[in-house]
């Protein structure tokens, strides 16, 4: 009986997280100019038009670009960090580790306009301007994204084996070599699933790049909700649709090489 529960209850919950995806995907192919049910036939027409939009392809490529910067800044910054938290003795470090932590804390509407307010505070005492800017957008991804890595790499630094560094080390191999030739192979799928997650989570993000995009670059997500505004039709899901697919690639992808569960 416990077991005929459980089994029910994971179902049920399993199924209200897919059901939403199911439902875009399937309003995506509705060949009704307004989105309304039952769908009056299908057509894959929607697609090409979302393509042909310059705000969706725009954003695409804008969004492509912040999420691949933010990550490989977020790695630059959250692999030595990570280290320096498991290996590292010093005051203060759970302190650092909860810091490191609080932009999946923090809701992301409330993240974004501080670092908008932020950003003007240093324009207005500096004249640098970074609000608007890609390199502002960049930054401010690079937040979201550095949590997943901090996260990942540190779980796969504690169950990675340390005496095989200090046998590396104790035959004379300089700490560069040790770092490049036996931690990272051994924390490697700490590093692609926290690169993967950061890469996604920066994809997706709306309320931080609503705050910090310029007039002249707009994400996938802003330009959505500029569609939304005055358009209600299936070109919205077939957009969706896409994104799903690309992430689902990615993760297929990633996961043929490096085992991401490995990583958890």
């Amino acid at each position: 009986m416990i077991r005929l529960t459980y089994t029910v209850i994971s179902a049920l919950v399993i199924g209200f997280i897919v059901l939403p995806l199911v439902l875009i995907v399937w309003m995506s192919f509705f060949s009704n100019q307004i989105l309304s049910f039952p769908p009056e036939g299908y057509t894959l027409d929607w697609y090409a038009r979302a393509w042909s939009m310059s705000a969706f392809r725009n954003g695409f490529f804008t969004s492509l670009q912040t999420s691949l910067c933010a990550s490989v800044l977020a790695l630059v910054l959250g692999i030595p960090a990570s280290l320096a938290l498991v290996r590292g003795e010093f005051p203060g470090r759970e302190a650092i580790t909860t810091l490191l932590m609080t932009p999946m804390l923090v809701p992301a509407i409330v993240g974004g306009s501080a670092l908008f307010v932020f950003y003007l505070e240093v324009e207005l005492h500096s004249g640098l301007q970074i609000a608007g800017t890609m390199a502002g957008l960049i930054i401010a991804h690079a937040l979201i994204a550095l949590p997943w890595v901090v996260k990942l790499v540190t779980t796969a630094l504690i169950g990675s084996n340390r005496s095989v560094e200090e046998a590396a080390a104790s035959l004379g191999a300089p700490a560069h070599v040790v770092f490049f030739r036996i931690t990272v192979p051994m924390i490697w799928p700490g590093v692609v699933a926290g690169a993967l997650f950061a890469f996604v989570n920066s994809f997706i993000d709306l309320e931080k790049s609503l705050f910090l995009v310029g007039p002249d670059r707009t994400t996938l997500q802003i330009a959505l909700i500029n569609y939304l505004e005055w358009n209600f039709d299936p070109t919205i899901g077939a957009v969706a649709t896409a994104q799903i697919a690309f992430v689902t690639v990615l993760l297929l992808l990633t996961s043929r090489y490096v085992k991401l569960h490995r990583a958890f």
